[in-house]
């Protein structure tokens, strides 16, 4: 009996030992599967993330890439599209360039609350009249709220928000030096042709997109432009002129490095100027330009041999009579003086005298042959036209000093380079390198030419010369000085000084001509190291002094860019 129970209790016990090791065992085992199932999840979802944060990294840098490529094309096709190409200038300074700009135009439909609309675009732009911009949006589909808007105006309207706004592209034509080249450069039409200055001559050429990668390259200096104008501006404050002008070009082959007109105007405003004092005085202004003439008068005599630079002219009265004109001096010179005192002191009487000796049809013919009889011929339309004459009783006498004949200081700043370039007839010109290899007939022998330099040195370094204020160390400055009267008012002066300085081994014309200046009354000139008051309304005493001014800024200069110039191409000069 006892083993029976024993037996059974043993069987209970097993019984119930197996039970809990399976049930102990089993939970051990589900956790370790749980564990690892869990673990696996992890990596799986991790593996999962990887792989898509990798994707949209593929797929963000191919976007970029993608999107730098479409710019990259957009920029260069629209490059390759411009309808005008650059205008630089000699140095490469961008002067002239197509732009994308852009008119804003309204879409009525797209506004949801119209009154706030309105504050918006008051705010944005104060000029707008909202009466007006009000009844479009009520009664237009579409319509313009402003051509031609300005960058700022562009970004203001854009900050806006507003998906009724449309910002549609055009080409527009910029000018980053703005007032500076003015009376050169000239403008296009809202269609991107020409209508004025250079952008008007040069129209066909800027067009062709054969040219696009080709910018005109133009012969000016952005540099002494702005030096040259800073001057100018100085004078008309000085002396209280109505206005000023200026040239400055290479006398061996006419390249014009400066052409300063004043007063002048913002060409990037789309303002139709008619007033005459805003007129290229250099190549449309038509003046008498006074004492200048005396030069070609006594560079004619010298050529012809009719007298030398020491004849003596005797018998100079101090006024004469010719037909029933008075030509008289306005003071008093000695009653014999040599040709070349005539010219370096400025006589009338003198220069009358020795025009006599010419002759009429000479002297008619060398005015025809240095070409200030006609036009000129040079790269802008704004070109003036000589008053025609009649060489009737006493025309010779009269324009042999300057009165009684127009001209534009274009004209007569080539003829001067003529007679001291070695007697080489040259044009003016706009565009670089273009005379370089023509070749130039002659207009006086150098001979001739080397004495005319002598004598013109000498009317700003001689004690009665008339031009001593531009006598500039270093420069070899020479020139002759002009005070004439208006053509058609003789109470205002046109006062110029015609020059040439030399800046390593290269000869510039620099020609200042100010527009009815006044007396400096407060100005105290440095006259050749004596300080005075200046009492008198002559060129010695104001176009003269603005031009040494001007040499001193842009003499050295000129002087480092001639140095930068291979030595084959400096003209040295033997006078």
């Amino acid at each position: 009996m006892r083993k029976k129970k024993t037996k059974k209790y043993l069987n209970k016990n097993q019984q119930s030992f197996y039970f809990e090791d399976y049930l102990s065992t089993n939970q051990k085992l589900r956790k370790e599967k749980e564990f690892i199932i869990n673990e696996d999840r992890v990596y799986l979802l991790f593996f999962c993330f990887f792989s898509l944060i990798l994707i949209f990294s593929f797929k963000i840098i191919f976007i970029s890439l993608q999107h730098a490529n479409n710019v990259e094309n957009l920029v260069y096709k629209h490059k390759s599209n411009y309808l005008r190409n650059d205008i630089l200038d000699r140095n490469g300074i961008l002067l002239s360039r197509n732009i994308t700009a852009y008119h804003a135009a309204i879409k009525p439909n797209l506004v949801n609350d119209k009154k706030k609309f309105l504050v918006k675009i008051k705010l944005a732009l104060p000029e707008i009249n909202t009466e007006n911009l009000n009844k479009n949006l009520q009664n237009k589909k579409y319509f313009y709220l402003k051509k031609r808007l300005t960058e700022t105006q562009r970004k203001k309207l854009w900050k806006l928000g507003e998906k009724a706004i449309v910002f549609e592209p055009f080409q527009t034509r910029i000018y980053p030096q703005s007032n500076l080249y003015s009376h050169i450069i000239g403008q296009t039409d809202y269609d991107n042709y020409g209508i004025s200055g250079v952008e008007n001559y040069y129209d066909n050429y800027l067009r062709n997109k054969k040219n696009i990668n080709k910018p005109l390259k133009l012969s000016l200096d952005t540099n002494i432009q702005y030096l040259v104008k800073q001057e100018l501006e100085e004078a008309l404050e000085i002396f209280k002129a109505k206005g000023a002008a200026s040239l400055v070009m290479d006398s061996e082959n006419g390249e014009v490095l400066s052409l300063v007109s004043l007063p002048d105007f913002n060409i990037n405003k789309r303002v139709d100027v008619r007033d005459k004092e805003f007129m290229n005085k250099i190549t449309k202004g038509v003046f008498e330009l006074g004492s200048i003439f005396k030069t070609f008068t006594i560079a004619l005599a010298l050529e012809e041999e009719i007298v030398d630079t020491k004849t003596v002219i005797k018998n100079i009265e101090n006024s004469i009579k010719c037909s029933v004109h008075k030509i008289s001096d306005i003071k008093q010179f000695p009653e014999n003086m040599t040709v070349e005192d005539i010219l370096v002191q400025s006589s009338n009487i003198g220069t009358v005298k020795i025009a006599r000796k010419i002759g009429e049809e000479k002297y008619k013919k060398f005015l025809n042959q240095l070409n200030l009889l006609n036009s000129p011929k040079f790269e802008l339309d704004e070109i003036g036209k000589p008053i025609p004459f009649n060489w009737n009783k006493c025309k010779l006498e009269t324009i042999s000093y300057g009165h009684g004949i127009t001209t534009t200081p274009l004209q007569v700043a080539a003829a001067y380079a003529s007679l001291i370039n070695g007697g080489k007839i040259i044009s003016p010109t706009l565009e670089k390198d273009k005379n370089n290899n023509l070749s130039h007939a002659r207009i006086i022998s150098e001979e001739t030419s080397i004495k005319i330099r002598n004598i013109l040195r000498k009317v700003v370094t001689e004690q009665k010369g008339t031009a001593s204020l531009a006598d500039i160390f270093g420069y070899n400055v020479s020139g002759k000085t002009g005070t004439s009267q208006y053509y058609d008012d003789k109470s205002k002066n046109i006062n110029t000084f015609l020059s040439f300085f030399t800046a390593s081994n290269k000869d510039y014309i620099l020609l200042v001509m100010l527009d009815d200046p006044q007396i400096a009354k407060n100005l105290i000139y440095d006259y050749r190291g004596v300080k005075i008051k200046g009492t008198r309304n002559e060129a010695g005493w104001n176009a003269v002094y603005s031009s040494g001014k001007i040499i001193e800024k842009i003499g050295p200069i000129l002087a480092i860019n001639n140095e930068e110039v291979p030595n084959h191409h400096v003209v040295k000069k033997a006078y």
